[in-house]
């Protein structure tokens, strides 16, 4: 089989940029190399047109163009002639691309076209409760109405994406994302930095970074020697204009916060691992997913998650048992849980070795390949 994965990220030097996307999508092609597939990554939006090699992925770097009139329009078009003659040359099965922004509107394949449920911007306006631009609505209906099958990395996702585009359910497919668990082994459990709580993501108001300013302050109350650290890229905020969604968090943080916050921005992949396995406490309080990369990373690394109670999330955590499940709306209910995993070694060790296990059992991307596989080829055959 051969497979082609469309998208406007992915992990390497020379790709601009890289997120949760990128994460899942390498994951999973470096896994169907290993089965003997042959993957090709097409990258749009990037800096140069180049193509390079990553562990046996073939990646085509597509440079951004404009153009005088309709550049949405004819840059799509432009990507579609190119992945086309791409997979008549290398004679790609299939091809797979996100639902954010419908860069598939307007194009035509002669191979199947798979859509993922990486989240559609109208899929995060129906979260945040936000009024999503006619325009990229329109986009994404037409882009994910043209496409052979969906998958969706939790049932949530899946049923809500169902929900606002009017899809048929039979052809969503729940897959969740897979680790390559030998990358997120922590030796060492019971070493961390005590009384440390971290977070990865971008700092926007949709991932609840607000809510945790306040929930910081509240936790210092009780526990005035902790540290929050911060890692991930600023963002615009998109509710009141300001550049930086940090520059709002300082403004919650009570006096005392500020001084034990340390935001580290962007930093590369392998210094984050060595920050989870750091931290005593590892939180999500986010209010728009799909699935949430960052938690079952966590996870994966023996580490206690406070996490958001909202939908796609209760597919990751079982609460109580392998991490929590808090609004990150209830202030008070989500600071008292993660001071009573900062109180309370035992129960930090037993959450943490059953987290792992959960991501052993629903994350492996060992199991989860053969089921993408499967899907892939029952799409090519119909």
């Amino acid at each position: 089989m051969k497979i082609g994965f469309i998208t406007p990220e992915y992990p390497h030097p020379k790709v601009k940029f890289a997120a949760g996307i990128a994460t899942s999508i390498r994951n999973l092609a470096l896994a169907l190399v290993k089965k003997g597939v042959d993957v090709t990554v097409f990258v749009y939006h990037q800096r140069e047109s180049e193509i390079v090699y990553d562990e046996g992925v073939e990646i085509h770097l597509i440079k951004k163009q404009t153009y005088k009139f309709f550049t949405w329009y004819f840059y799509r078009k432009h990507v579609q002639k190119y992945v086309s003659y791409v997979v008549q040359e290398k004679a790609i099965d299939i091809l797979e691309a996100p639902d954010w922004t419908g860069i598939t509107a307007f194009m035509k394949f002669k191979v199947p076209l798979v859509i993922r449920f990486h989240g559609s911007d109208a899929y995060f306006c129906k979260l945040d409760g936000r009024k999503q631009k006619f325009k990229n609505f329109m986009f994404e209906k037409l882009a994910i109405k043209k496409a052979s099958a969906y998958i969706a990395p939790t049932t949530y996702a899946g049923l809500e994406t169902q929900k606002i585009f009017g899809l048929n359910k039979k052809k969503i497919k729940t897959i969740h994302y897979g680790l390559q668990l030998e990358y997120f082994v922590n030796e060492n459990p019971n070493v961390y930095n005590r009384n440390t709580i971290l977070y990865i993501g971008t700092i926007i108001r949709k991932k609840g970074v607000l809510e945790l300013a306040q929930i910081f302050n509240k936790v210092l109350v009780k526990k005035p020697n902790t540290q929050l650290i911060l890692i991930g890229g600023d963002s615009s905020d998109i509710k009141t204009g300001e550049s930086s969604t940090y520059k709002l968090m300082e403004q919650i943080f009570s006096t005392k916060a500020k001084k034990q916050v340390n935001y580290l921005g962007k930093i590369p992949y392998e210094a984050i691992k060595e920050h989870i396995k750091k931290a005593h406490v590892c939180t999500y309080p986010s209010f728009a997913e799909t699935l949430g990369m960052v938690t079952i990373e966590s996870m994966a690394m023996q580490k206690p998650v406070v996490n958001t109670s909202i939908g796609w999330a209760q597919e990751l955590i079982d609460d109580g048992v392998n991490g929590f499940l808090v609004h990150p709306s209830k202030i008070d209910d989500y600071a008292d849980q993660i001071i009573k995993l900062l109180n309370n070694d035992t129960l930090c060790n037993q959450i943490g070795k059953a987290a792992r296990l959960k991501v052993e059992t629903l994350f492996d991307i060992e199991k989860n390949v053969d089921i993408n596989f499967d899907f892939y080829k029952s799409i090519i055959n119909r």
